[in-house]
């Protein structure tokens, strides 16, 4: 159902959010993870989705959905302009996702009920965000090498970890959105950050919507 209020937005968050899995223990990872995120043109917007390898971080598959967003740009509500382009991006996928990585926020949302919750519980399929900036919550920067964290705290619930992915580049802000634990995001997040700052899933699915929306 898609809301017209932000008022009807947030009730459906609240619903939503009593399906929430977070598991406490670590969950068996499969071997491939998709990357999901949407390009918004002045009319348009393109929406990626991105398998990729764990082992290897090379490009199994891809699939776009082109079409209007059919919610404004509200803070906190950014799931319901994206979640239908994303689900028919996924859609088009040869065989459903095991895992997805968002470009967005799971647990580290004003409501605990960011993009990757609502995409995790709608498909139930574990689910987590990866975030250049932050949302909700305080943090310590963490140390300066690959790999290193520190708590993001928001009233006084660690709702996600800010996390350092190359040596001497700004943190990324992850987030657990369903069926997955923090620990095993944060390692996630790591492990799938190649080179750059963004995880290979996440930062090819932003290059394939830009291209994508260029190519109309």
């Amino acid at each position: 159902m898609q809301p017209t209020t932000a008022a009807e937005a947030e009730a459906i968050q609240d619903s939503l959010r009593s399906r929430l899995i977070i598991p406490a223990s670590p969950v068996d990872l499969p071997p491939t993870v998709v990357g999901l995120d949407v390009t918004y043109g002045e009319q348009r917007a393109v929406a990626a989705a991105v398998v990729v390898d764990v082992a290897t971080l090379t490009v199994v598959e891809v699939a776009t959905h082109g079409g209007e967003a059919s919610f404004p740009y509200v803070p906190g509500l950014l799931a319901f302009r994206e979640v239908p382009l994303l689900l028919a991006a996924i859609e088009r996928l040869s065989t459903p996702p095991s895992l997805l990585m968002c470009d967005g926020y799971g647990l580290a949302h004003p409501r605990r009920f960011g993009l990757a919750c609502h995409l995790g519980v709608l498909l139930d399929v574990p689910s987590f965000g990866v975030a250049k900036t932050a949302f909700v919550g305080t943090s310590t920067d963490p140390g300066p090498a690959r790999g290193q964290t520190s708590d993001l705290v928001d009233a006084d619930e660690v709702v996600g970890r800010v996390v350092r992915t190359q040596t001497g580049v700004k943190p990324v802000f992850v987030s657990p959105g369903h069926r997955i634990g923090l620990d095993d995001c944060t390692d996630l997040t790591v492990r799938l950050s190649g080179h750059y700052r963004i995880p290979e899933p996440t930062r090819q699915a932003d290059i394939l919507s830009r291209s994508a929306l260029r190519a109309g």
